[in-house]
């Protein structure tokens, strides 16, 4: 798992010590853009915008939010990459 935020270093840090995986700062919009994110127009930031990968950056999955309401809960997502790895594992 790896998070991003357009946060600076310092508050990054602050949100990102208790979690077990990386997460970078200073997201720009060009780079947000580039990962298809949601920028909010009208407030000038970048929206949650979190997104299941394949190894190859194909979209498997993807949530957009512009509130706290419809982001990704840990648990269901694991579930679901179970379920798409069992998938996968029946076609072989």
């Amino acid at each position: 798992m790896i998070a991003a935020a357009v946060d600076s270093l310092e508050k990054t840090s602050e949100v990102a010590q208790p979690l077990g995986f990386p997460v970078a700062h200073g997201v720009t919009r060009a780079q947000g853009d580039s990962l298809g994110a949601w920028w909010d127009e009208g407030r000038d930031f970048i929206q949650p915008s979190e997104f299941i990968l394949t190894k190859s950056g194909k979209v498997m999955a993807s949530t957009y939010s512009n509130s706290p309401v419809g982001r990704m809960d840990a648990a269901e997502t694991l579930t679901l990459i179970e379920f798409i790895n069992a998938q996968r594992a029946k076609k072989t």
